[in-house]
């Protein structure tokens, strides 16, 4: 049997990323800070923060406006190197 193939994507378009990390009072500020990098605009409305029941974990979910598979590579790469992320999805 073959390998089922990803969904095919069609760039430029909106895209949901989850930012999971140690809650930490500026936490919500360096995710917003590493994505504008690579995705400049995100608008306040396109941003969510949920934290865990214990207030140990934040999650960060942001929408923004994908421009192709380096851009999220290079995005996704950055916020995991940077030590404070668990999980990028």
């Amino acid at each position: 049997m073959s390998e089922p193939k990803a969904p095919k994507i069609e760039f430029p378009c909106d895209y949901v990323i989850k930012v999971i990390g140690n809650s930490a009072p500026d936490f919500v500020e360096f995710v917003v800070e590493v994505v504008e990098q690579h995705a400049p605009g995100i608008r306040e409305e396109h941003i969510s923060v949920n934290r865990s029941s214990n207030g140990r974990f934040s999650s960060v979910q942001l929408t923004i406006v994908a421009t192709g598979e380096p851009q999220l590579k290079a995005l996704f790469e950055d916020l995991k190197a940077s030590g404070r992320v668990h999980m990028v999805l």
